[in-house]
């Protein structure tokens, strides 16, 4: 079942490196800006198309694969991402501390109006399959 994920994991990966690199020259700068980040955006959207968008792709083990791979590449980027972001943030003074600590607060803040979107869509085709 892992397998079936792995050339779309590889496709959004590439994918997700070119848009850094053309992203990083378009800015100026000889880099990768946010490859990885773009990569772990297509990855999702793509699971999100064949999820809503294309129903054959649900079959079984295609379906399985790119969960689990979904489930296990976001994490990984967001521990590596995190770990490099305080090391940045801790050298280049109080102002990025500032930011980052904000931008966290406000993300957690918006965690129960995320939940009350997705449990009223989970009300909603409960009482559409009656």
């Amino acid at each position: 079942m892992v397998i079936y994920g792995v050339f779309l994991l590889a496709i959004c990966y590439f994918a997700g490196l070119f848009v850094g690199e053309v992203t990083g020259r378009l800015v100026g700068l000889n880099a990768n800006v946010g490859g990885v980040g773009f990569a772990m955006l297509l990855l999702l959207l793509l699971c999100s198309y064949s999820e809503t968008v294309k129903k054959n792709l649900q079959n079984g083990n295609f379906s399985d694969g790119l969960r689990f791979w979904q489930n296990m590449y976001i994490p990984v980027v967001v521990a590596m991402s995190a770990t490099q972001d305080v090391v940045k943030a801790l050298r280049s003074g109080w102002l990025a501390m500032l930011c980052g600590t904000t931008i966290t607060v406000f993300s957690l803040c918006l965690i129960p109006f995320v939940s009350r979107i997705t449990s009223s869509k989970d009300v909603v085709k409960e009482e559409g399959s009656d």
